[in-house]
């Protein structure tokens, strides 16, 4: 489609410069040849009287040669319309067939820049339309945002600040996938020349640096028959402090109490309080909260009566990224959580019993079936699974397994003996034996999970939990809790939208002092809530990845009451008696940039060329032709001065002969 003679490549553009190079060289040496010496030996004698100024004439024909290269070479460069300034200048380099915008729009590129009233997208935007306005007459100028990862050919360059495809969004950006999707653009395309220009802030979480798919791209372009050239430019100027808001967990309590936890971070360490404003319903109210260090756990708990359900978002005053201040949730109607406890060993009333549920008419213990003797139907109306047996395995493998993807919670607890079964790949090991001194338990998250510290702030006794007895969890988790030689006593593995869990101990006096209730009840109970979300009709997902069967129906914002694109912008919407919470991705809220070498070494053979963008660059480029003319004009004049014939002395009129006699 964009195929064009190769002899716009670097490698005819050099051939042809050397050619024209060298036709002043030879027109010189054949200047140089026209008047061949003789030999006269009458005229010898006059060699040596001039031999003192051959050296001179030398120099001055050296001196016109390089005078005559430097005007072909200068009026060769003033007709390629060289570009030099900023991340845009290549040396030589002529306009390529295919320019493809690779754009950020991420939240993360909302930030401000220090001392600009504009964000780093804005500034972005901004440098590219200018560098890009000078090649959109001789090249194709093809927008791949990080949102849709949709290629487009744009118009013009000018219009690139004000496209949809280039506007704000609650997203995050996925680097390796929107360089995949350029190379196959290009392959599909059969483009020639071409060059990415790439826009971002370098967020970590974005370019994903440990990603194997960076080098199968660069194979993937270095394997291509054109020469692909990369440029990016890197928004990292500094901006002014910035704190983001998430939440983390949220459950609605018997009785008509909500409770959540929300996530603060800072980009700079600090200690005092902090406002929150939080909008229930329409209606907002400021709370207060004290903050410690970068991150801080803020739990809040509100009454919501016999409401069947309702909306909110958290939000934090104006600072350096507007678009991490907000957070969105929601409660549904009063879903009474049930427990299934699956076990044929005699710690059953045990676990009927803290993992009940409260309700109107008091506490309903958990329902309790033998491994034998459970079924998938056993599921239905379940938000917690307590099973301590040998793993599940076939149908009530699978069951188990949609279970969780659908917002419940399993916790697997020592059957006593080893075994190769593996549940969401993890299984039983050993039992080992911790003697007189037992297992110490060494390290939990307070912060989050069912070991959580409580609203009031009150830590759970493990660390006078004594382990006597434990079973060894084999498989790759995360660690919530562990003893103090490393060995994991809780972990957790996400499935889906629910979670599987697997405790190393049992509440049995020959294990641990877990019977108590003091660890086992609350950590059952918080998994028991937490679990009720299998039964509400709400889904809850991040921008970008809302799943298909919820992007066919048409949404609604509960907020402006417009409809809205879940997809890219958070928010809580409605479809009928649907609902659907969205926010932007965790990893928006990391603060972590790819060093500028880590980024260079990520396209290893690639040319590649890095711009670190700073507060006072008015333009990424500039023409120097007129420069390049100037020095041709230059060259032309001073050959011209040394060609000058040289001026013939004045003639000596004849002396008056004397008269003969």
């Amino acid at each position: 489609m964009f195929l064009e003679p190769f002899i716009s490549s670097f490698l005819g553009t050099l051939f042809l410069g050397g050619v024209l190079l060298s036709l002043p060289i030879i027109i010189h040496l054949i200047n140089r040849m026209r008047h061949r010496p003789r030999q006269w030996a009458a005229m010898q004698f006059l060699l040596a009287a001039t031999r003192s100024s051959t050296s001179h004439a030398k120099l001055r024909n050296l001196l016109i040669l390089l005078m005559r290269m430097l005007a072909v070479l200068t009026l060769f460069l003033f007709l390629q319309r060289p570009l030099v300034g900023g991340w845009i200048g290549w040396a030589l380099g002529g306009a390529p067939d295919v320019i493809l915008l690779l754009v950020d729009r991420s939240a993360s590129m909302e930030s401000r820049v220090t001392g600009m009233d504009e964000s780093r997208r804005e500034y972005a935007l901004k440098m590219l339309a200018d560098a890009a306005g000078k090649f959109e007459h001789n090249s194709h100028l093809v927008l791949l945002d990080s949102a849709t990862r949709q290629a487009r050919e744009i118009p013009t360059a000018a219009s690139l600040p004000e496209l949809p495809d280039t506007q704000p969004t609650d997203t995050a950006a996925d680097l390796p996938a929107m360089l995949q999707t350029a190379l196959d653009w290009l392959i599909e395309n059969q483009a020639g020349t071409a060059e990415i220009w790439i826009a971002s802030d370098l967020q970590a979480s974005n370019w994903l640096p440990d990603d194997p798919r960076w080098e199968n791209l660069v194979t993937a372009f270095d394997s291509l028959p054109q020469t692909v050239r990369v440029r990016l430019l890197a928004t990292t100027q500094a901006s002014p402090g910035n704190a983001s808001i998430s939440v983390a967990q949220l459950s609605r309590q018997q009785g008509g109490d909500v409770r959540l936890a929300a996530d603060l971070k800072r980009s700079q360490a600090d200690t005092g309080t902090a406002t929150i404003t939080r909008t229930l319903n329409g209606v907002a109210t400021e709370l207060e909260t004290s903050v410690t260090g970068q991150s801080t756990r803020w739990r809040h708990r509100f009454a919501v009566g016999d409401q069947a359900g309702g909306w909110g978002k958290l939000e934090l005053p104006a600072d350096g990224n507007p678009r991490d201040n907000v957070t969105y949730y929601r409660y549904s109607d009063d879903h009474t959580p049930a427990g299934l406890v699956v076990t044929g060993s005699a710690l059953g009333p045990l676990w009927q019993a803290a993992a009940s549920a409260a309700g109107r008419d008091g506490r309903t213990p958990a329902k309790r079936h033998a491994p034998d003797d459970v079924t998938p139907a056993d599921l239905r109306d379940a938000t917690l699974v307590v099973w301590q047996a040998p793993l599940p395995e076939g149908g009530m493998a699978d069951a188990l397994r949609r279970f969780a993807e659908e917002g419940g919670r399993v916790i697997f607890f020592p059957p006593g003996q080893a075994g190769t079964a593996r549940f969401a790949g993890l299984g039983w090991g050993e039992t080992e034996t911790g003697g007189d001194t037992g297992f110490a338990v060494g390290r939990w998250d307070e912060t989050q999970g069912p070991l959580a510290n409580t609203d009031e702030g009150l830590r759970l006794p493990l660390a006078q939990l004594g382990v006597r007895q434990r079973q060894q969890v084999v498989g790759q988790a995360a660690v919530l809790a562990a003893f103090d030689d490393g060995q994991a006593l809780l972990v957790r593995q996400a499935l889906g939208q629910g979670e599987v869990y697997f405790c190393a101990t049992l509440p049995l006096l020959a294990w641990s002092g877990m019977g108590d209730g003091l660890v086992a009840v609350p950590m059952l109970q918080r998994l028991l809530a937490a679990g009720s979300r299998r039964l509400q009709r709400d889904s809850v997902a991040e921008c970008g990845e809302v799943g298909a069967g919820d992007l066919q129906l048409e949404w609604t914002s509960a907020e402006t009451g417009q409809r809205g694109d879940v997809q890219t912008q958070a928010g809580v919407y409605q479809s009928g008696d649907r609902w659907l919470v969205v926010n932007r991705p965790a990893a928006e809220d990391a603060f972590e940039r790819v060093e500028d070498a880590a980024a260079a070494g990520l396209f290893g053979s690639m040319p590649f060329q890095l711009f670190q963008a700073q507060r006072d660059d008015t333009a990424l480029q500039g023409e120097i032709w007129r420069l390049i003319l100037f020095l041709m004009l230059l060259a032309l004049l001073v050959e011209a001065w040394l060609v000058r014939p040289a001026s013939l002395p004045e003639a000596v009129p004849p002396k008056p002969q004397p008269a003969a006699a």
